[in-house]
Formats: C-alpha cells, structure tokens, sequence
C-alpha cells in the first residue's frame, strides 16, 4: 500500500504531452515498483497509484494507440 509519506517524498515530473497552450497537464512520479499520477493544475485533489506493470503496459498501448 503506498501512503502519503512516500507521496509527499515523490520526485515529480510534468509530462511532456503537457503545456501551457490548454494542453493536459499530468504529472507522474515513479514509486519503488509503482507510478503515481496526479492533474498538476490541482494537486490537492488526489493521486491515482498503479503498479509498474499495468502502467507500463497502459503506456505501451497508448503509444501504439491499441487501446479498445
């Protein structure tokens, strides 16, 4: 279970799909075997964790637009 301690010690980076011209703006931080994901325009409203695996395959099939 990941807890708050090892969110609030996240080293954050913005996507890069993210800009300031309206773009999505996501922020993912990677976790000891997991990734976290959160709206940088507003922080307080929570973070979705997943597991290493899934994320990366969300990621893979999202990059070769597979997804169903």
């Amino acid at each position: 279970m990941t807890t708050h301690a090892a969110l609030t010690g996240a080293n954050w980076f913005t996507s890069s799909y993210s800009n300031d011209q309206g773009g999505q703006c996501v922020e993912g931080a990677r976790l000891q075997g997991m990734m976290a994901v959160r709206d940088s325009k507003d922080r307080e409203q929570g973070t979705f964790v997943f597991p290493a695996g899934p994320w990366a395959a969300f990621v893979d099939a999202v990059k070769q637009d597979t997804l169903a």
